[in-house]
C-alpha cells in the first residue's frame, strides 16, 4: 500500500497546482488508508505536507505576480491565530472518548474521520457546482466577514488538518473579486501559513518521522508543478468539477467505512 501512498501522494500536489486547493483532502486519506497512520499524527502530517507543498506553489505564483498581498493579511491575521490556538492549546486537551451511544465510543479518531468525510462531501459540492452561480453570487466584503471567513478557515485548518482552499477559492473570487487564477495562487499562500503554523503548535506533542514527511513533500511539491502546467493547458473548470465527483466519492467511502467499522 505504502507505494500506491507515494503515487497518491503526488495527486496531492497536482491538485494545489490545478485548482489551488483540495491537497488536503488527499492528504488526509492517503496517510490514514494508505500509510496506516493514525488519524490524530495524520492531520499534523498533513499540515506540513500541505503547507510546504502550498508555500512552494504560492512562490511559483508570486513569479507570475499572481499573488495579492493585501487580500493574504486581511484573511491571514485571523485564520493563522485561529489555527494556532485550535492546535495549541485545544486539541491536546481533547478527550478519546467523545461520547459514548451505548455501547458505541465516539472516539476523538473517528471523530476526525466523520467530520473530514463531511467537509469532503461540502468541498466536493463547492467543486462541481455551476461556475455561473458563483460569478452571480452577491457579497458585501466588509472587514467583519473578512475576518469571520478567516477564523472559519483557521479552524477547520487547525481541527481537521485542512487548509481550507475549497472554502478559499469561492470567498476570494466572491468576496474579494479575485481573478481566479490570482484566487488560486493567493490561496495558496494563505493554505501555506495557516497549516505551517498549526504545525508549529503540534511541535513537541508526538515523535515526527521527518523522513517520511520530507519524501512526501518533494512529490507531492513535484505534482503542484504539474498541476500548475495543466492549469495554463487545459480546461481547468471541467478537470475541477471531475475531481469534485471524485472527492465526494472519497467522502461517502469513508462515512461508510468508519461508522460501518466501529459497529
Amino acid at each position: 500500500m505504502e507505494i500506491a501512498g507515494y503515487i497518491a501522494s503526488l495527486f496531492i500536489g497536482v491538485s494545489l497546482g490545478l485548482i489551488g486547493g483540495g491537497g488536503s483532502i488527499l492528504t488526509i486519506p492517503v496517510l490514514v488508508y494508505l500509510f496506516a497512520i493514525s488519524p490524530t499524527i495524520a492531520i499534523s502530517y498533513s499540515l506540513f505536507i500541505v503547507g510546504f507543498t502550498s508555500l512552494v506553489g504560492a512562490y511559483n505564483n508570486y513569479r507570475k505576480g499572481l499573488v495579492n498581498f493585501k487580500t493574504v493579511l486581511l484573511f491571514g491575521s485571523s485564520s493563522i491565530t485561529s489555527v494556532f490556538i485550535a492546535r495549541k492549546f485545544i486539541i491536546p486537551f481533547l478527550p478519546d472518548v467523545f461520547f459514548k451511544i451505548g455501547s458505541f465510543n465516539v472516539t476523538h479518531s473517528l471523530f476526525v474521520m466523520v467530520v473530514f468525510a463531511i467537509l469532503m462531501v461540502a468541498a466536493s459540492v463547492s467543486m462541481i457546482r455551476n461556475k455561473k452561480a458563483e460569478a452571480e453570487a452577491e457579497a458585501k466584503s466588509s472587514p467583519m466577514i473578512l475576518v469571520v471567513y478567516g477564523v472559519l478557515i483557521g479552524l477547520v485548518t487547525g481541527f481537521l488538518g485542512a487548509g481550507g482552499g475549497f472554502l478559499l477559492i469561492p470567498a476570494l473570487v466572491i468576496l474579494m473579486k479575485l481573478p481566479m487564477k490570482e484566487a488560486i495562487g493567493t490561496s495558496l499562500l494563505i493554505i501555506a501559513l495557516n497549516s505551517l503554523i498549526g504545525f508549529l503548535g503540534d511541535i513537541g506533542r508526538h515523535p515526527i518521522d521527518w523522513m517520511f514527511i520530507s519524501i512526501v513533500s518533494v512529490i507531492a511539491i513535484a505534482g503542484i508543478f504539474i498541476g500548475g502546467y495543466f492549469n495554463q493547458k487545459v480546461n481547468a473548470g471541467k478537470l475541477k468539477k471531475g475531481f469534485g465527483w471524485f472527492v465526494l466519492a472519497m467522502g461517502i467511502y469513508i462515512l461508510v467505512k468508519e461508522i460501518t467499522g466501529k459497529l
